[in-house]
C-alpha cells in the first residue's frame, strides 16, 4: 500500500461489466467511509460520449471503412483501432463475428494460448484477433483513463489498486490478471476475491450495524452469480477476546456457469419460437440474438414493470433493415428459463449431473455441464461437510450425522440475482435441505447494489487494509496446494514412474508467507525443458507443509495446469539432475512460487508460473524422489 495515496480505488474487472468505486482515505475513518463510484465515460454511439456506472466488457474490432478514426476515439485519448463498452456491445450484437466477449473467461482457461490472438472465438481467419490478456489490458486502460479525465489532481498510478477475481481463480489465472494489470499501468496493486469484496460491501452499507445482525458461530455462504462464473464462499464468523472477526472457510470450484449461459438459453428459446412461425435462424443470427436477449434479459431484471422487451435479429442479405427479424422477450419468458431452468428445486444429494463427451468437439470456453446452479450449489455444500473440523469455536454448531454443511446466512451478489424470484428459489431450496436435517432456516443478509457491490467492497478493503482499521476478513490460498514428485524406479514397460504429491502450501497460508521444505532432498532436472505438475484440494485441510501424498481419492485433489520451464545448467550437464531442497511462497497477490536450493549451495531456481504452456507439450518430468 501507498501511504501517501489519496484514494483507494476498487475495480470490479467482470466479465460483462466492469465498474470502478474509489474511497477519499483523508475524508474517512474505519467503517464510516467517504465512498463514490466512478461515471465511466465510454462510447454509445459514433463520436457520441456518454459516463455511465458500468463499463460493458466487450471490445469491437471495426472494419477499416466501417467507423472513422474520429468516430472510435475518446476525447483526449490516443487513436485507437477498437470500440470498448456500451458501443461496442450494441455494434457487435448486430455484427458477433467482430465482438470480444467474456475474456475474463478466457483468461482462465487453461486449454489455450491465453496470449494468443484468439478472440472473438468464432472469426474467420481474415478477420484479426486479440488474446484474452490484450483484451482484459484494454478494458482496465479504460478505467484508468477514466480516472484520470475525473482526478488529474491525483494521478492513477499513485493510487492504492484493488482489482477483484473469483475466488475459485488458480494461481495462473491470478498471476495473468496481475500481467493485465501491470500492462495497464497499475502500480500498487492487491487482488481480492470476489465474494470477500461483496461481503466488504455489506459490512461497509451497513455503517456498523453488521455486527448485530450476524452472532459467533454463523457461517455466511455467499452466493455470486456472475455473467461467466458461480461462485461460492464461506465464511465464518468468530470471536476473539471479545470482538467478532470473519474467516473464510471454504471456496468453491470454478463453475463456468453464469449470465452467458443463460443469454444462450434464451436466444434458443426465441430461435425455437421462430422456428415455429416460419423464421429459422442460422448459426450467425443465433448468436447476434443471444447479444440481443441479455440485453432484453438486463433491461428485464431491472425494471419489474416492463412485461417484454422487443429484440430485432439482423438480416445477414442485402436488405438489411426489411430482412430483419422482429421479436420479443417477456418476462415470463426471462424468470420461466432463469428459475426453473438454472435454479430448479433439487435435493441435497444430488450431483452435477455429466454426460459422455463427443470424440471431436469445437473450441471454446469449458462451460459447467449442467446448467443447474442449485446442483453445484449441493455439491458443494455436501463436500465442505467437515470443513468445521479444524475450526476454533465452530466445531460443535453443526448437527450429529449432518450430510453437508449447514450455513446460517446467505449473501447474494452477482447481476443474476437482481431478480428477486431467483433469490427466493436458492433460499427456499437451501431452507428445504436445512428444514430435512431439523436445523433452523438461513437468514438472508440485505446486500448492496448487486452491480457495484463487488466495486464497492474493493475500495473499501484498499482503504481499511492500508489504514489497519476496520474488519478484515482473513483468508490466505483458496486451496491446499501440492506438486507432483516423481518416483525414482526402474522401467517397467507400459508403466509410468507413480507421482506423490508433497504439500506445499496449505489452506489459509497466509499472503507474504514463506515456508522451507528442508527435511527432504529432492532431485530437480536442469539443463533441459520439463513440466511441473501442480495439484489444488479444497477439501484436505489438515495436511502440513511437507506432507507426501502416494494415493488420494477423485474428488480430493484436481490437477491444476502443468508448468513448463528449463531451469539454467550454470555450468552442470544438460539433463543432470541435482539434489535441491525446496521453499515455497505465496506472494502478495496469492500466487504460487517454489523455489529449488542446493543441497549444500546458496544459488536458488525460482519456478514461476508460465502460463504460456500449451496442450501437446513434452511429458511431465516434475521433480524426482
Amino acid at each position: 500500500m501507498n501511504q501517501h495515496a489519496k484514494f483507494s480505488i476498487g475495480i470490479d474487472l467482470g466479465t460483462t461489466h466492469c465498474a470502478l468505486s474509489y474511497v477519499d482515505k483523508a475524508a474517512s475513518d474505519g467503517e464510516q467511509v467517504q465512498q463514490q463510484v466512478l461515471p465511466i465515460p465510454q462510447l454509445a454511439a459514433p463520436a457520441s460520449v456518454q459516463a455511465l456506472p458500468l463499463l460493458p466488457s466487450f471490445l469491437y474490432l471495426p472494419h477499416d471503412s466501417e467507423l472513422s478514426e474520429a468516430d472510435r476515439t475518446l476525447p483526449g485519448a490516443a487513436a485507437q483501432d477498437f470500440i470498448t463498452g456500451e458501443f461496442a456491445r450494441a455494434r457487435g450484437a448486430a455484427t458477433p463475428i467482430r465482438l470480444v466477449s467474456s475474456a475474463k473467461s478466457w483468461l482462465c482457461h487453461p486449454g489455450v494460448d491465453r496470449r494468443a490472438g484468439i478472440l472473438p472465438a468464432d472469426a474467420p481467419q481474415e478477420l484479426s484477433r486479440i488474446s484474452p490478456l490484450t483484451a482484459s489490458t484494454r478494458y482496465l486502460q479504460h478505467l484508468r483513463w477514466a480516472w484520470e479525465q475525473a482526478h488529474p489532481e491525483a494521478p492513477f498510478a499513485e493510487q492504492d489498486i484493488t482489482v477483484t477475481i473469483p475466488a475459485s481463480f488458480d494461481p495462473a489465472a491470478r498471476e495473468l490478471t496481475a500481467e493485465a494489470c501491470k500492462a495497464a499501468g497499475f502500480a500498487n496493486l492487491t487482488l481480492l476475491e470476489e465474494p470477500q469484496a461483496a461481503l466488504y460491501s455489506w459490512i461497509q452499507a451497513s455503517g456498523g450495524g453488521w455486527r448485530k445482525q450476524v452472532r459467533h458461530g454463523d457461517i455466511i455462504l455467499v452466493v455470486d452469480v456472475g455473467g461467466g462464473t458461480t461462485d461460492l464462499s464461506l465464511i465464518a464468523v468468530l470471536e476473539r477476546d471479545g470482538n467478532l472477526e470473519l474467516q473464510r472457510i471454504a471456496v468453491g470450484e470454478h463453475i463456468l456457469l453464469g449470465g452467458d449461459n443463460m443469454d444462450l438459453a434464451l436466444a434458443y428459446g426465441v430461435a425455437r419460437k421462430l422456428a415455429q412461425e416460419g423464421k429459422p435462424l442460422d448459426a450467425w443470427q443465433t448468436r447476434a440474438l443471444a447479444h440481443g436477449c441479455r440485453a432484453a434479459k438486463e433491461q428485464l431484471l431491472a425494471d419489474a414493470t416492463l412485461q417484454s422487451v422487443p429484440v430485432v435479429v439482423p438480416s445477414r442479405g442485402s436488405k438489411l433493415i426489411g430482412g430483419s427479424i422482429r421479436t420479443e422477450v417477456t418476462r415470463d419468458e426471462v424468470l420461466a428459463m432463469l428459475v426453473e431452468g438454472f435454479f430448479p428445486k433439487v435435493a441435497v444429494s444430488d450431483k452435477p449431473q455429466t454426460r459422455a463427451r463427443g470424440a471431436l468437439t469445437q473450441l471454446g470456453l469449458p462451460y459447467a455441464q449442467d446448467a443447474a446452479v442449485t446442483r453445484h450449489l449441493a455439491a458443494f455444500l455436501t463436500r465442505q461437510v467437515n470443513a468445521l473440523a479444524e475450526i476454533e469455536g465452530v466445531q460443535g454448531d453443526q448437527v450429529e450425522g449432518s450430510t453437508f454443511l449447514h450455513p446460517t446466512a446467505i449473501l447474494f451478489n452477482g447481476g443474476v440475482l437482481k431478480a428477486p424470484q431467483i433469490e427466493q428459489r436458492i433460499l427456499d431450496v437451501i431452507n428445504g435441505w436445512l428444514d430435512a436435517e431439523a436445523c433452523e432456516p438461513a437468514r438472508l443478509l440485505d446486500g448492496a447494489n448487486l452491480d457495484l457491490a463487488v466495486a464497492r467492497g474493493a475500495a473499501y478493503f484498499g482503504h481499511i487494509a492500508g489504514s489497519g482499521r476496520g474488519m478484515r476478513i482473513r483468508g490466505g490460498t483458496a486451496q491446499s496446494y501440492y506438486v507432483g514428485v516423481e518416483s525414482n524406479m526402474p522401467a517397467i514397460p507400459g508403466m509410468e514412474p507413480p507421482i506423490s504429491a508433497l504439500c506445499l502450501a496449505p489452506f489459509g497460508m497466509e499472503e507474504g508467507t514463506e515456508v522451507a521444505l528442508d527435511a527432504q532432498a529432492f532431485g530437480l532436472v536442469v539443463g533441459e525443458p520439463v513440466r511441473l505438475r501442480f495439484f489444488g484440494s479444497s477439501v484436505r485441510r489438515s495436511d502440513a507443509v511437507g506432507t507426501m501424498l502416494d494415493f488420494w481419492g477423485p474428488e480430493e485433489l484436481v490437477e491444476l495446469q502443468e508448468i513448463e520451464l528449463n531451469l539454467p545448467a550454470s555450468g552442470r550437464a544438460a539433463g543432470e539432475v541435482v539434489a535441491v531442497t525446496l521453499v515455497a511462497r505465496v506472494t502478495d497477490i496469492g500466487t504460487l512460487e517454489l523455489n529449488a536450493v542446493p543441497v549444500g549451495g546458496s544459488e536458488r531456481w525460482k519456478v514461476e508460473l508460465d502460463v504460456r504452456a500449451e496442450a501437446g507439450a513434452a511429458e511431465p518430468q516434475a521433480l524426482t524422489v
